[in-house]
């Protein structure tokens, strides 16, 4: 299995955060399918004569990047496989625009998908205002859904009482760490309840000899998402005052050089994975998705493991009251059209994939199901080259997982202001309370 869970990984790093794997292809925009038979019609009846129904019932299923995803297939097949007389059909609409397609298609009346994917919440918002996304909440009522194993992720896409999705993989914030630089600085490492004031004095206590203790990527969720772990606030409250003290945080750090400049980094168009490779960064803030890239990438001898191959992983730092393994994230979703036409076995479906096989078999594909269970944690952490110690293993169980954008039919446009000043803030072309109050004046004045 570690060998198959490896091999998988070379794919998915090259997803990093966005999922939008290596790349599209003819395929993908002509539209490829698969499961639909072997297009041979006298192998096909053989087939039928053996015993497969004939009334077989087809689910049309939405995906993208089939080709470089494995587990679109995986899971069709270990679904077909317990139930021989469902044939799923795959339709992959592409990565780049997927939600623009899939919203066209579906607002077009002549869709027959019985099963969509969600990509991201702005689509999500898109295709509930369209109307055309069939509310669960009676079939998850009527099946006993406990949505409690999800995290607190379906609270926040839950819109006027309905949810329109059921999460079935994540992927969620932690704080990488290199621990040679922590050894030579006789530093403790970072522990899984670290405030963030204690984070910030535990990086600047390794920051030295060339050393930076820290480092934040370009993305505004990496500096200004750290003030919704307390649960109080989220990017939609159109004030964001609370943001105040994490900007500070890491200006403060940015000024005193214990991460590197965001402006450096951004001219320098750094990767995230560049700058904790080259074994001079003592800790960084990024998804669980580089676990995947970092363990890959150290096996190939793309890394140099002399620089960081003794690395480990710790649980988000959070505000002061924020219970430790609260963190940032993100959920990818099935739902079930309202065009249709075999809901009750959709529905079905969508069980089975955000359940416990559905979880077994995303996690030994080397990515992190939505409902984490003792079994995927261990298939997780077995792999080689995973940090052994308990620390890094037990730093995967989350407390509560807050999206990076909940739900909100403006989302889109809120996030493109928050990015906007984000930027100017952190470029130093404005202060901090000059960026927080176009934010609040730009994001209050949306419909």
């Amino acid at each position: 299995m570690k060998r198959k869970f490896l091999s998988v990984l070379m794919c998915l790093a090259l997803a990093v955060a966005t999922f939008t794997g290596c790349g599209t292809g003819k395929d993908a925009e002509k539209g490829s399918s698969s499961k639909t038979g072997t297009g041979n019609t006298e192998t096909d009846k053989a087939e039928t004569d053996k015993g497969e129904s004939k009334e077989t019932k087809a689910l049309k299923w939405s995906v993208w990047d089939q080709k470089t995803t494995p587990y679109w297939d995986q899971l069709a097949d270990a679904y077909m496989e317990k139930n021989k007389d469902v044939k799923i059909e795959l339709v992959d609409l592409g990565s780049q625009d997927y939600q623009t397609v899939l919203g066209t298609d579906l607002s077009g009346g002549g869709s027959d998908f019985d099963i969509v994917t969600i990509k991201d919440v702005p689509g999500y918002a898109t295709l509930i205002s369209k109307g055309v996304l069939e509310p669960l909440n009676d079939r998850i009522r009527e099946d006993n859904i406990d949505l409690g194993k999800f995290a607190g992720t379906t609270e926040q896409v839950t819109v006027d009482g309905k949810l329109y999705e059921l999460p079935f993989r994540t992927d969620f914030w932690l704080l990488f760490y290199n621990k040679d630089l922590f050894d030579q600085a006789k530093a403790e490492y970072p522990g899984n309840d670290m405030t963030l004031e204690e984070y910030d004095k535990l990086a600047r206590s390794v920051a030295k000899d060339g050393v930076y203790g820290s480092h934040y990527h370009t993305w505004r969720s990496a500096v200004q998402l750290f003030g919704i772990l307390d649960g109080k606030h989220s990017i939609l409250d159109g004030k964001y005052e609370f943001t105040k003290p994490y900007y500070e945080m890491v200006l403060k750090q940015q000024e005193d050089g214990i991460c590197r400049s965001y402006s450096d980094i951004n001219a320098s168009q750094l990767h995230y994975s560049a700058a904790f490779s080259e074994g001079d960064t003592a800790t960084m803030n990024m998804g669980s998705w580089y676990i995947g890239q970092l363990v890959t990438s150290l096996q190939s001898g793309e890394y140099d493991k002399e620089k960081c191959g003794n690395w480990g992983i710790a649980s988000y730092p959070h505000p002061e009251g924020a219970k430790a393994g609260s963190t940032l994230g993100t959920i990818t979703g099935l739902s079930i059209p309202t065009s249709g036409k075999n809901k009750d076995i959709a529905w079905d479906f969508i069980k089975f994939v955000s359940g416990e096989e559905g979880a077994k078999i995303l996690a030994e594909l080397g990515n992190f199901p939505a409902a984490m269970n003792d079994d995927a944690l261990d298939i997780i952490t077995s792999v080689e080259g995973f940090p052994q110690d308990e620390a890094s293993k037990e730093a995967l169980k989350t407390n509560k997982i807050y999206l990076e954008a909940p739900y909100a039919g403006n989302v889109a446009d809120i996030n493109a202001i928050l990015d906007t000043y984000h930027k100017d803030i952190m470029n130093g072309d404005i202060s901090v309370d000059e960026g927080i109050k176009l934010m609040d004046d730009e994001v209050s004045a949306l419909d």
